[in-house]
């Protein structure tokens, strides 16, 4: 009761509490949010990774044949599957902080236990249960830094946070080459684990998302943070003119308060939805297939020494950082649309010169290959910052994660391609090198799939959040 009241005495409606936020340039408010989920996430970059390192000591210590790495690799995402769709939906219903703090706190936990594991079965057992916090960090993280954005300029601002992810990434393989010649693969697990508590505990300090909580209904709340923001800085903007879709006229009305699953494929969403699916699956079947296999191809096809392989890998996501600094100060304008476009295009080009001209040279394939995930890579982080914006507050991070789910199958289906393709039927045979080419070729056709999807995108830059979705 003491809540409704101080609600009801807050003197600004709704949409006025969105037109003073929308009015506040991006000031020293914003940062301490954007570093502290950006560091959630850069260690959920770190704790999807940190397999690839570990399984260039574990292929050989416990004799793992390609099936058993592809069950290993594919279990976390597996995981991340359902962490994507239970802390999406939750985040709906009880906030975006103690959501994202909670699934900080399981993806670290589990992280520790994978470091007392013995055997496959262990370790996937571990590395599943780790991959329901691991998915579910992401889409909150996603939805919440979105929703403290304004229209002008969203792009920079998310994509700086989302930075950190392949950041995160790169560290993974850094960090790997490092430590686990030194210290065994188990210390990967460790350094992906520790630091994660720690950082929720900060998270659950941050201040819960103003637009979550007018849609709540919690306006005194909602007006609080707001005052925080504007004391912040004493600029302001004149907020950016509302530009709807055409057809919300006609459909606003019949939109629920309340957010549900089959709103997804309403047929105001259906469109947006089943082309944000196409883009998660095709970018991460590229990106996660590259990045879960390269130390091990390195090792095992090309004959590089397990340092070397360990060495050689992280400069894939070096490329990814490179591209998405460009894509950093571009994005707001040249577009969503034409971004993704052009990178799936780029990375379908290097990919089939590859496959066609130099799958069996690993100069051509260091080269080649991570140029092509750098353009892949920039569109994972593209996808992060275009689907919170295509839906409404009410079913922002429930829709992200269901868009992330597709993130998860194609990621965990990736390496099963690999490895059939690398392997006869039985996945007990060994690695097969003159198939190599295959999988290039295989990634190529994924990407230009993607580059299909992405010419139907829906133009957001430079909108505000409510004049997208209704």
């Amino acid at each position: 009761m003491a809540e409704l009241s101080a609600n009801a005495q807050s003197g600004a409606s709704a949409s006025e509490l969105v037109a003073r936020l929308e009015s506040v340039p991006f000031s020293r408010w914003h940062i301490r949010p954007r570093i502290i989920v950006g560091s959630a996430t850069f260690f959920d970059a770190f704790d999807a990774l940190q397999l690839a390192s570990a399984l260039v000591i574990l292929r050989p210590l416990w004799d793992l044949t390609t099936g058993d790495i592809s069950a290993l690799i594919s279990a976390s995402y597996i995981g991340q599957f359902f962490g994507a769709l239970l802390f999406g939906r939750l985040a709906e219903k009880f906030g975006r902080i103690p959501m994202a703090a909670s699934a900080v706190v399981l993806m670290s936990v589990m992280s520790l236990a994978c470091v007392f594991t013995g055997n496959v079965t262990e370790l996937f057992i571990c590395r599943l249960i780790q991959g329901i916090g691991v998915g579910g960090e992401m889409p909150v993280a996603a939805a919440y830094i979105s929703e403290l954005s304004k229209s002008r300029g969203r792009g920079r601002f998310f994509l700086l946070y989302e930075l950190i992810f392949p950041v995160g990434l790169l560290a993974t393989g850094l960090t790997g080459a490092v430590l686990v010649p030194e210290f065994g693969w188990q210390s990967m697990f460790v350094v992906g684990g520790v630091p994660g508590l720690v950082i929720a505990f900060f998270i659950l300090r941050l201040p819960e998302s103003p637009r979550w909580l007018i849609h709540q209904g919690r306006l005194a709340d909602a007006e609080a943070v707001i005052r925080d923001i504007e004391a912040s800085t004493d600029r302001r903007e004149a907020p950016e003119p509302a530009s709807p879709d055409p057809a919300l006229p006609a459909v606003a009305m019949a939109m629920p308060r309340k957010g549900r699953w089959n709103e997804l494929l309403s047929p105001f969403y259906r469109k947006r939805t089943l082309v944000v699916w196409a883009l998660w699956a095709t970018a991460y079947f590229v990106a996660n297939g590259l990045n879960n296999w390269m130390p091990t191809l390195y090792n095992a096809v090309y004959g590089l020494p397990r340092e070397q392989a360990l060495w050689a890998a992280p400069m894939t996501n070096a490329a990814q950082v490179a591209l998405l600094l460009v894509c950093v100060f571009v994005i707001d304008r040249v577009g969503r649309r034409n971004w993704i476009v052009t990178s799936f295009a780029m990375g379908a080009i290097l990919l089939t010169v590859l496959g066609l001209f130099g799958a069996h040279n690993v100069v051509a394939v260091m080269i080649l290959a991570t140029l092509a995930y750098g353009f892949i890579g920039s569109v994972n982080a593209v996808v992060y910052l275009y689907t919170p914006e295509i839906y409404p507050t009410r079913m922002r991070a429930a829709a992200t994660g269901a868009a992330t789910c597709w993130l998860r199958l194609a990621s965990a289906a990736a390496p099963w391609v690999v490895g059939h393709i690398l392997t006869s039927q039985n996945p007990a045979d060994p690695i097969y090198a003159e198939r190599i080419y295959l999988v290039f070729l295989a990634f190529a056709g994924v990407a230009l799939i993607g580059a299909c999807a992405a010419t139907l995108m829906l133009e957001t830059r430079n909108r505000r959040l409510e004049d997208i979705a209704p």
